[in-house]
């Protein structure tokens, strides 16, 4: 295995981790099941100020644990039916808050099913990552919790989602998901948009060391975009077996309805692999258009030692030069002042996980 690879076993998202780590409990005719999974405890802390309004001290937190099971079953040499359910729960008590009900189960994360055929394809249906994230912004999701400034897997997708993929052909992957945001039992249509359909897909090229996806994104007010487009060009490169670099462009315009601003994001990093040891840095230039739109440089960097082939220790670092901004209007609503504070430290998050 490659190092960049072992690098993403080390810090990419749970799906690599999985993989490499699920515990097959079934798999006999044709018909497998996995059980994948991890325990991950940390301290976090930093992170905006936001004028001293909101306490950014240290704490002990649960970092993304979860649970999960992967299915399969061939229905020809060609045609495998799949079948994925995962859930998140808090590994850290909680009962010091009067609710212990967060100490349990407290999100179905993924639950979608779908056909593969190496032949025509994916098709998938459900609650899942968003395509965007996987085929064209993945190359900067490495890190556990913040540093990615990019399109993350909940973009206008989990639930209500279809999604297809081709097979790869002489190394392009095409992509194209629906999500479905509904209003049936509603009394009135949500945000006077009622029933909404958002579009996502693209193409993604690899080829030996290169790599690069270009996708959109319809971002709808519903899911918590601006109404506009939102599109995305970003690649990698391996340049040996230790060290890859990585850089990406995004852009959305910006709303003239009041929806949302709009922005340009370039973004530099790279991933360094040394023995058991992976080291990231990122940084990200970005530029929001209106009112309240602010210029800012952030980064992040991360420093990730493999214990042992299921358990590894973490450090991670983000700034991200936000400006908390206040802003006054008049009496007719327009704005009449805008003033930003630089109140914003640096986040930290230091742990361990154990992946099963």
């Amino acid at each position: 295995m490659k190092k960049t690879l072992l690098a993403t076993a080390i810090v990419g998202a749970l799906g690599a981790s999985a993989a490499a780590q699920a515990a097959t409990v079934y798999d006999q005719d044709g018909t497998k099941l996995d059980v994948y999974g991890r325990i991950a405890m940390g301290i976090e802390g930093g992170g905006p100020d936001q004028g001293g309004t909101v306490d950014n001290s240290e704490e002990f937190v649960d970092v993304f644990s979860r649970l999960g099971l992967r299915m399969s079953q061939e229905v020809t040499s060609d045609l495998t039916a799949f079948g994925r359910v995962e859930w998140r729960f808090r590994g850290d008590d909680r009962t010091d808050l009067g609710n212990p009900s967060d100490s349990g189960f407290n999100e179905v994360r993924q639950s979608y099913l779908g056909l593969q055929s190496n032949q025509y394809g994916t098709f998938q249906a459900g609650n899942f990552d968003s395509f965007y994230n996987q085929f064209v912004s993945l190359p900067f999701d490495v890190y556990i919790n913040n540093g990615l400034e990019f399109a993350t897997h909940t973009k206008q997708s989990r639930g209500d989602s279809i999604g297809y993929y081709t097979p790869d052909l002489q190394g392009f992957t095409a992509f194209l998901q629906l999500k479905h945001y509904s209003v049936r039992g509603d009394a009135e249509p949500v945000s006077g948009e009622g029933s909404v359909v958002a579009p996502q897909g693209g193409v993604r090229y690899q080829e030996g060391p290169f790599t690069v996806g270009l996708g959109f994104v319809s971002d709808v007010v519903r899911g918590g975009g601006n109404g506009e487009m939102l599109g995305g060009l970003i690649g990698s490169y391996d340049v040996n077996d230790q060290f890859s670099v990585r850089l990406g462009y995004e852009g959305r315009e910006h709303s003239d309805e009041g929806f949302g601003n709009g922005y340009d994001k370039v973004g530099l990093g790279g991933t360094y692999t040394t023995g058991p040891w992976a080291f990231t840095g990122d940084v990200y230039d970005i530029s929001e258009s209106g009112a309240t739109g602010v210029d800012r440089t952030s980064w992040a960097l991360g420093s990730y030692y493999k214990v042992s082939s299921n358990f590894d220790v973490f450090v991670e670092l983000y700034q991200a030069d936000q400006q908390a901004v206040n802003v006054s209007l008049g009496g007719n609503g327009n704005i009449i002042d805008v003033e930003r504070n630089n109140d914003d430290d640096i986040y930290y998050l230091t742990g361990a996980r154990y992946h099963f």
